[in-house]
């Protein structure tokens, strides 16, 4: 039986080679030396899918206010795909995390290097539940698509609020506004894409 458990410090770097590297580009991959520090300062959360003693699929949470995360990466490992191991992290995860507003950033088909790709994790992600929130966000020049897991809707202006608190925390001022727009401009280009980094 599967189970969603939450990862031990050693598994971070296993699950982090073998399933996040080569899933996300540049542009959307944190490097593993910052993952490791947010989950020491206890700012992030790892939930692993075990069938067993194998992984089959992680949840990496970015901690905000309490009641308050972002989806950071779902990912599932490349022989699992296919087989409802991401429908059975995201349902375990409701579960886990009932007490937790889960934004979730999802790369919008307009401006994504494979829009059938974006388009297919949209749909993924509204066969199972998650609503849309009323506005996208540009991060590190990556256009998302903005959408949340609760179990009743949202306002706009608390999403975005608690949003932009995620980075904020995180990051000072100046960068923040180099490299953030929450709500991002519908009639803007997305900035320059760059490598996630905390320098």
């Amino acid at each position: 039986m599967m189970e969603l458990k939450l990862a031990a410090p050693e598994q971070v770097a296993a699950v982090y080679e073998r399933d996040l590297k080569p899933s996300f580009p540049p542009a959307e991959l944190k490097p593993l030396a910052n993952i490791q520090a947010m989950c020491r300062e206890g700012c992030y959360r790892l939930w692993c899918l075990f069938d067993g003693e194998e992984i089959a699929g992680e949840c990496f949470l970015w901690l905000g206010r309490p009641g308050w995360a972002l989806l950071d990466y779902l990912c599932v490992a490349e022989s699992r795909r296919n087989g409802g191991a991401g429908a059975r992290m995201l349902s375990e995860l409701r579960r886990v995390e009932r007490d937790t507003v889960i934004l979730v950033e999802s790369e919008a088909p307009v401006h994504a290097p494979d829009p059938a790709l974006a388009a297919r994790r949209l749909s993924f992600y509204a066969r199972n539940g998650l609503r849309n929130a009323g506005y996208d966000a540009d991060v590190f020049g990556v256009h998302y698509n903005m959408l949340y897991l609760w179990r009743e809707a949202l306002g706009d202006g608390e999403l975005m609020e608690e949003n932009r608190f995620i980075y904020q925390n995180r990051f000072p001022r100046e960068k923040y506004e180099r490299y953030v727009r929450i709500p991002r401009d519908p009639a803007a280009e997305p900035f320059l894409q760059v490598p996630w980094n905390e320098d």
